[in-house]
């Protein structure tokens, strides 16, 4: 039995579960997804998002609908918008990214203080 399917019981969760994946830009949101993904949905080559993407897979118990959100500054002050429609969020910082840690903690910090929220999960990525 995986780690999804374990949270699945001990949360309760629902079979359907949709996941914003958020942080800054080159971050490793997109690789942190791909590596979510079963070894079969898994892909080599990887590349910026632009907007967002939507990646769609399944576990033994839950299917994930994960919108990975670009966190290019431009497309930041959308991701509230989707907010109400995740029953997770992946927050992904860079720790190897020193200079931009005080922005990924002031988007942390906005993201933690709205009330659309429900639970986080925060990865690092060195």
């Amino acid at each position: 039995m995986g780690l999804f399917d374990k949270l699945v019981r001990w949360l309760g969760l629902k079979k359907e579960v949709n996941v914003l994946c958020l942080g800054l830009d080159n971050s490793g949101k997109t690789t942190i997804i791909n590596k979510l993904k079963p070894s079969n949905a898994q892909v080599q080559d990887i590349v910026p998002t632009i907007g967002f993407s939507i990646e769609k897979f399944k576990t033994s118990s839950l299917s994930f609908t994960v919108f990975d959100m670009s966190g290019q500054g431009r497309y930041r002050n959308l991701w509230e918008h989707y907010y109400k429609e995740g029953q997770a969020i992946i927050f992904v910082i860079d720790s190897a990214d020193k200079l931009r840690m005080v922005v990924a903690k002031e988007e942390l910090d906005t993201l933690l203080n709205h009330p659309g929220k429900l639970w986080f999960l925060t990865c690092c990525v060195s």
